[in-house]
């Protein structure tokens, strides 16, 4: 009887062929050492399984190199789910100060771990607002925000995690969720996968480029990029409301990921408010993950007055 008719054999320890192609995490037995209690030594050994027959599984590990284990010293054994890609180990920390190349003008400074955030020619909120996704590590965090604001656009805002200690901190001074906005997405996507995605190619557009910044305007629709550091990111990507439904959104997409590409981005981003169900979909359709979900607070008339 072979191995995968075998049921015994799989129902053992859970593996078997059917594992093949699979990332599992196996228990064996190293033969002739002792474990700490006096019973057989153990290990546990990660990796894709590449095959399993003749008595042998075969194990790839992360780093390329494999190790073949006998059928017979498997104590255990389960599928693990496959390690999240490297830009989804990206913090939102580091996704979203990736995010500040969308804005070549931004004025920055730092507040302890916050980002007071600033730029003179936009009034967007990813401009203008305070980058509070974790402690501060500083005493009058919340003061100097508002004084920061007070002296530039006069209406302090803050990005928080939601339900976060931040977010705390900020209503208990009488904070309320900006403009009464859903939270926000931040997604992102492979670069190559979402240009495979896309079903036509890149239309016939105009664009007008800045540096590292590009704004692509097609007919009836319009999309702003920037590259920094191997990521893409989009924003303000609008169609005129007469030209909705006629794929404008993918065409304006498909430009700029040409353009992100050219430049030798992998990874790609943007930002979406969670209640807007037409885009979402569209970005989904494009391979966009939600990376992190995060929130707008502003500060009650008062505080800014004082």
């Amino acid at each position: 009887m072979s191995e995968s008719a075998d049921p015994q054999h799989v129902n053992r320890h859970g593996l078997g062929p059917h594992v093949v192609g699979q990332r599992v995490v196996v228990r064996r037995v190293l033969r002739g050492e002792t474990g700490p209690s006096g019973g057989p030594a153990m290990t546990d050994t990660l990796g894709v399984c590449l095959s399993w027959a003749g008595g042998t599984c075969v194990l790839q590990a992360e780093d390329g190199t494999t190790t073949a284990i006998p059928t017979a010293d498997i104590v255990s054994g389960k599928p693990v789910p496959p390690r999240p890609a490297t830009r989804q180990r990206v913090s939102p920390v580091e996704a979203q100060r990736r995010a500040l190349a969308l804005w070549p003008d931004l004025q920055t400074e730092p507040l302890g771990d916050w980002l007071l955030r600033h730029s003179p020619t936009s009034t967007a909120r990813r401009a203008n607002s305070v980058l509070a996704l974790g402690p501060s590590g500083v005493a009058d965090d919340h003061d100097r925000v508002v004084a920061f604001y007070a002296a530039r656009t006069g209406r302090p805002i803050a990005a928080v995690l939601p339900d976060s200690a931040e977010e705390a901190l900020f209503r208990s001074h009488g904070w309320a969720t900006e403009s009464g906005d859903a939270p926000t997405l931040f997604q992102i996507a492979g670069v190559a996968a979402a240009r495979r995605a896309v079903s036509a190619p890149a239309p016939e557009a105009e664009y007008d480029e800045d540096g590292d910044l590009v704004t692509v305007r097609i007919e009836g629709a319009r999309g702003v990029a920037a590259y920094a550091d191997d990521w893409v990111g989009f924003r303000g990507i609008e169609v005129e409301p007469a030209r909705r439904r006629e794929g404008l959104g993918v065409a304006v997409m498909a430009a700029l990921l040409e353009w992100g590409a050219e430049r030798g981005a992998t990874t790609a981003y943007l930002q979406v408010l969670a209640d807007n169900a037409p885009a979402i979909a569209l970005y989904e359709r494009l391979g966009f993950t939600t990376h992190h979900t995060y929130r707008y607070l502003a500060a009650p008339p008062q505080v800014t007055s004082d």
